[in-house]
Formats: structure tokens, sequence, C-alpha cells
């Protein structure tokens, strides 16, 4: 057996000291969104396990008033449209789906300006892997979905603007 003298408790020691927050902060860096990892994957998951985003929802964010609507499972998806207002005229909307694909889900996103010209190319969408899945939450990769109430849902999204990423939550009650 090896025998740790004084100076090597020290080192080892200061070494985890030095490790060890940044483990922690790698990992609590955005409070209510993950990151997908590519070792672990997706965890299997079905509509049934987020049927409970469908609905009418609103509420107030970007200095407007945003809206979404997701329809019920139908088809292996469930399809959302988004749109921010601000001082009464649309800012952009987004189309959004949820589909069950091997044994999982993924959350697909486009955005589109006012006058419905597409933000992305043609055959590009935005791809949000799942990370983990609750009874009240749904985290894709960097966008949580949590079940408040019957009557009230959050999103949070991590949103990246001019190389500064922060989390976004948009706080929506039922129509």
């Amino acid at each position: 057996m090896k025998h740790f003298n004084k100076f090597s408790i020290t080192k080892l020691i200061l070494g985890f000291l030095l490790i060890f927050p940044a483990v922690v902060f790698a990992q609590t860096e955005f409070e209510n969104t993950l990151d997908y990892d590519e070792t672990v994957g997706s965890p299997k998951a079905t509509l049934a396990d987020v049927k409970w985003v469908s609905g009418h929802w609103a509420g107030e964010a970007f200095g407007g008033i945003v809206e979404e609507v997701w329809t019920p499972p139908l088809g292996n998806s469930m399809m959302c449209v988004f749109k921010l207002v601000v001082d009464n005229k649309v800012r952009f909307y987004e189309i959004c789906a949820i589909s069950e694909e091997n044994e999982t889900l993924i959350l697909r996103l486009k955005h589109f300006h006012a006058n419905l010209k597409g933000w992305e190319e043609k055959d590009e969408t935005h791809d949000f892997k799942l990370v983990k899945i609750t009874e009240d939450r749904a985290y894709f990769d960097g966008f949580t979905f949590e079940k408040v109430s019957e009557n009230e849902i959050t999103l949070y999204v991590r949103i990246s603007d001019d190389g500064k990423t922060e989390e976004v939550a948009f706080n929506y009650r039922r129509m």
C-alpha cells in the first residue's frame, strides 16, 4: 500500500480545490437548462410525456407580448406557432415541432420575420435533442419546458447574442 506524505496530500487537496470549482460552475452555469451529451444520448420518451404543453399560451418577454399555440399530439408530432408583438407590431414568428423519433423526442424550430420571410436557410432548422424528462419538465439541449400548474408553463431558452449567452424565461398563462 502506498503511503502519502504531508506534501503529496497537500498537492492532492490543492489539485482537487482547483478543479472542483470549475466542475461545479460548468454544471450550474445555467439554472434551468441542460446541455446534450453525445456520449449519453437522449432518454426514451414519447409525446405522452409532454402532452401537457398543448394549449394556447401568452405572456410577456422582449418588451412585448409573446404567444404560443401548441397542438395536441397527432402524427408523431406536436406543432407550435409563436409570435412576438411589440408596440402592436409583429416582430417575428416561429414554427416549432416536437417529434417522436428513434424512441425519443426532438424539438425543431424555424424563425420568420413579420413578412414571413425565413431567418434560416430553406432547409435549416434549429434542432434541440432531448436531454432529460421528468413529470413536470422536458429538458432539451438549451431549451426547457416546465409545467408550473395546469394553467401556467415556463419555457427557459438559452439565447446567444454578441458572444454572450443568457438563459431567458418565458412565463406563460393558458388563454
